[in-house]
């Protein structure tokens, strides 16, 4: 990974860039790269800078060490005594998950060792996710008192309902290929595998139209808040605004040429 210019130092992530392709690496492994403020703050802020640098047109996102990330640092609990000091507290650490589903670049997460509580939760929150053989994923907190409230939420829009409710009430630990099959990753590989396997559905995402793709997945996510037939009049109404740009227009003519554009002939990025 070849790190580019950064517009701040980060002390809990490394950002880097492979061609298309941003990569952001959770970096406390003596920590199993648990969420501290400063890690949440820092992933957030490097989320918020990939997705507004010209040229990335995915982020993948792994753990440095053994784990993905074991969740939330609990030795930061004792510095908060009052509910209004937790609750600005536990919201810098969920920030992330809002940013990811705001961002028009595509995010995958490249999960292994552990992803528990807030780290089940940024799989969940990530557009796309890949695992290591070997990876255990599980909401965790009620094994110390707590429950997994911010996860829930990315969690409640992946899974059914009760799978969903499975992992929040009992906080087991399930396998990458029960998480395959409930629908929290897309894919499983082999251990050691999973950062080249997420690179490469990013770069598969990358060669595609960067327009069509950043209106695509603003669109989903804000259809999924819709109701159906509001749902369908908005989709019309952003198909329409991409029929317009210069991507469709080279990319259609591409097509009825029998041709098909590579990553770097796309007119606009």
């Amino acid at each position: 990974m070849t790190a580019d210019p950064a517009s701040r130092e980060y002390e809990t992530v490394e950002l880097g860039r492979e061609g298309y392709v941003g990569r952001i690496t959770l970096a406390r492994p003596e920590a199993m790269n648990t969420f501290s403020t400063r890690l949440a703050e820092e992933l957030d802020a490097a989320l918020r800078e990939l997705d507004a640098t010209d040229g990335v047109r995915a982020v993948v996102v792994d753990g440095a060490g053994d784990a993905f990330s074991a969740g939330i640092d609990l030795s930061e609990h004792a510095d908060h005594d009052a509910e209004a000091d937790y609750e600005a507290w536990v919201t810098r650490m969920e920030e992330p998950f809002h940013t990811v589903t705001e961002m028009e670049t595509p995010v995958i997460a490249a999960a292994h060792g552990h992803a528990a509580a807030n780290g089940i939760g940024l799989v969940a929150a990530c557009d796309l996710a890949v695992a290591a053989a070997g990876t255990k994923f599980g909401a965790t907190a009620p094994k110390v008192g707590l429950f997994c409230m911010g996860p829930a939420v990315p969690l409640m829009h992946s899974l059914p309902r009760k799978r969903a409710l499975e992992l929040l009430l009992t906080g087991d630990l399930i396998d990458a290929e029960t998480a395959a099959d409930w629908g929290l990753v897309n894919r499983v590989v082999p251990a050691g595998e999973h950062v080249d396997a997420a690179v490469d559905l990013a770069e598969t995402i990358a060669a595609k139209s960067p327009v069509a793709v950043g209106m695509g997945k603003r669109a989903f996510y804000e259809m999924t808040e819709r109701d159906y037939g509001e749902a369908l009049e908005y989709s019309n109404e952003q198909f329409a605004a991409l029929c317009a740009t210069a991507d469709a227009r080279a990319g259609i003519d591409a097509f009825l040429d029998g041709d098909a554009l590579a990553a770097d002939e796309w007119p606009e990025d």
